[in-house]
């Protein structure tokens, strides 16, 4: 059996529980907002857009040209396309702070991005995977998923931000006690719900393993090495470069997931893609955030 065959196994309240999670995990997110944070993209507008560039354009280009040289499963075109125009991942911002990198750049980057998703995440899915090879999906099914795909972005990702945004203007003391609590339950949790499903269909991920981890990884790194290449290419400093690579490499692969499930009937390639991404991105994150954490700590002893 292909992995265009496979199905993960997933129950309604399974799905309700992700849905939930993931709402859960933005309203925390909008709770720590502040205007403060996006003077960066007026105070380094070249930073940003080239972050911009390297996370909605280029690494999706990236993608296909992958795709086209490693011939995968389409299901597995499809999961690797998703990912790569979901947005930023929130742990990015922390392992931007462990790389010592421009943390302002990373977060204005990670908010802006993921405040567009609605529209921009299912535009850039139609688009891309309409040039795929051997596309499972036809023009007609892409303009559903488009629609279906903005309105779940909507309810799970846009409107848990305004809401916390709300709740944080309306009651800004009892956010300053809750914000980190909160932030920490909600990912502990979801954390729990991906280990959950990644247990509940393990037979799955290790008939297919052979087949997922050499693309993810080697997806993962082009993500890296193509926020590194532009924001080298840009002459960015080097807090920046550090930012826009690992805020390229770190992709919201829990809302990939959701959308999965939500609109591709938990496709089985699509969905081991997305959540073997979910797993790999965070240690080769932190990886490479502790490496350059230590660098720069070394670099500045030897210029004192």
């Amino acid at each position: 059996m292909s992995p265009d065959e496979a199905v993960l196994h997933f129950s309604p309240n399974g799905l309700l529980l992700l849905n939930v999670c993931l709402a859960l995990i933005m309203f925390g997110v909008a709770l720590d907002l502040q205007w403060k944070q996006f003077e960066e993209i007026f105070r380094r507008p070249r930073s940003f857009g080239l972050g911009l560039l390297s996370q909605l354009l280029v690494l999706p280009l990236l993608t296909l040209a992958l795709v086209y040289g490693l011939r995968p499963y389409p299901s597995l075109a499809l999961g690797m396309v998703l990912v790569a125009v979901c947005p930023g991942g929130n742990v990015s911002n922390f392992f931007t702070h462990l790389a010592r990198g421009n943390v302002a750049l990373s977060v204005s980057l990670t908010t802006v991005v993921t405040l567009a998703c609605p529209v921009v995440t299912p535009f850039n899915f139609a688009l891309f995977a309409s040039l795929l090879p051997d596309s499972l999906i036809s023009k007609a099914s892409l303009e559903i998923s488009f629609w279906g795909m903005l309105q779940t972005i909507v309810l799970l990702i846009f409107l848990p931000l305004a809401l916390g945004l709300a709740f944080a203007r309306r009651y800004p003391r009892t956010t300053m006690r809750l914000k980190k609590p909160f932030q920490q339950l909600s990912l502990l949790v979801f954390g729990a719900f991906v280990i959950g499903a990644i247990v509940a269909n393990f037979k799955l991920f290790f008939q297919y393993y052979d087949q997922i981890a050499g693309i993810v990884l080697l997806h993962n790194g082009v993500a890296l090495l193509s926020g590194f290449g532009v924001a080298r290419a840009g002459r960015l400093p080097e807090p920046d470069v550090r930012s826009l690579t690992i805020e390229t490499g770190i992709q919201n692969s829990g809302l990939a997931l959701a959308l999965i499930f939500n609109h591709f009937n938990g496709l089985g390639g699509m969905a081991l893609i997305a959540a073997t991404w979910g797993v790999w991105h965070l240690i080769s994150g932190l990886g490479l955030a502790s490496f350059w954490g230590k660098k720069k700590a070394t670099i500045r002893l030897e210029e004192e």
